[in-house]
């Protein structure tokens, strides 16, 4: 049976289906072309990331298909509940990213509150002509330690995020209307752990009272920060969106951007991928990455191993 890995799939999850007995195609097909390529190989599991869609024409188009699946954890990019009514299974990796999107996470707040974004900038083109004024631009720097961190979405990747951040020394609240109240468990290299509970609070209280405030939601209908989410939250408060893109309000951002209600923002996503607004790309307060929360290797191999135990268990 074969499979078409269409946005790639690591070599270990390539190595564990070939040994279950698949054919594995990783040849990047364009998008419109997919519904033909399944259909011609006799593709039976597509497997996607972000960028291919699998939506209700390729479903129609495609009736050997029998599995979908999306190394991730969001499905916004596949039409779920249409691909099961044709019986098709529709499968995610939901735990195998979280750790590398937590870790982006904090790498967007460090580079926020140490200005590390614009000073990588700046340093090459003025920092042997202009070392006194850049360290004097970059001196107003933020702790973490001791702050207040808002995790908006306390799932798998908001509980990684917590973690992290109670190990930095962080309070931790969280706002979601699903997980009244869950158990973090922070474990250290020696075999340690210490375990604290986080009660969901509301969205409003969230955003009075945090320092920071990150996002990890799937994909919504209307924004959950827009202008006056902004306007109740602290000043200078620094934002970071590792989720989804359209959860936050880009014009309001960089609005509170310039008016330094926002000190920074950290975004991986964006309301207009893959072509941002000029006005994000160019702001010197927000930090950017190109969707790249869940691209680590560590993550990206467990993601198709885990993909791989799946298609097996379902098809042998």
């Amino acid at each position: 049976m074969k499979i078409l890995a269409n946005d790639g799939i690591s070599k270990s999850g390539i190595l564990a289906l070939e040994k279950g007995g698949f054919e594995v195609i990783t040849t990047k097909v364009a998008q419109e072309q997919v519904a033909n390529f399944v259909n011609e190989n006799n593709v039976c599991v597509v497997l996607v990331r972000s960028a291919t869609k699998v939506r209700q024409d390729i479903i129609d188009a495609c009736p050997g298909l029998k599995i979908i699946g999306r190394g991730g954890v969001g499905m916004d990019n596949i039409d779920v509940e249409y691909a099961k009514s044709k019986g098709i299974h529709v499968i995610n990796t939901p735990a195998s990213s979280s750790e590398s999107v937590a870790e982006l996470v904090f790498a967007h707040l460090f580079s926020g509150v140490r200005f590390l974004h614009d000073s990588n900038k700046n340093m090459p083109l003025e920092g042997d002509t202009n070392f006194e004024g850049l360290k004097k631009a970059y001196a107003n720097g933020v702790e973490l330690r001791g702050k207040t961190l808002g995790v908006v979405g306390i799932g798998r990747i908001g509980q990684a995020t917590a973690k992290m951040a109670l190990g930095l020394g962080m309070k931790v609240i969280a706002a979601d209307m699903f997980i009244p109240q869950v158990d973090v468990k922070v474990e250290f290299f020696d075999g340690q752990s210490i375990t604290t509970t986080i009660v969901s609070q509301s969205l409003e209280s969230l955003f009075k009272e945090a320092d920071f405030i990150t996002l990890h939601v799937p994909a919504q209908d209307g924004y959950i920060i827009g202008e006056k989410e902004l306007a109740i939250m602290k000043d200078g408060v620094g934002i970071v969106n590792c989720a989804r893109g359209g959860v936050i309000d880009e014009v309001a951002l960089v609005k509170a951007l310039d008016s330094g209600k926002v000190l920074f923002a950290g975004l991986d996503v964006f309301e207009n991928e893959p072509t941002p607004e000029m006005t994000i790309l160019m702001n010197p307060k927000i930090s950017m990455t190109p969707h790249i929360g869940a691209a680590t290797g560590e993550a990206q191999d467990r993601i198709g191993t885990e993909l791989a135990q799946q298609i097996i268990s379902l098809l042998s």
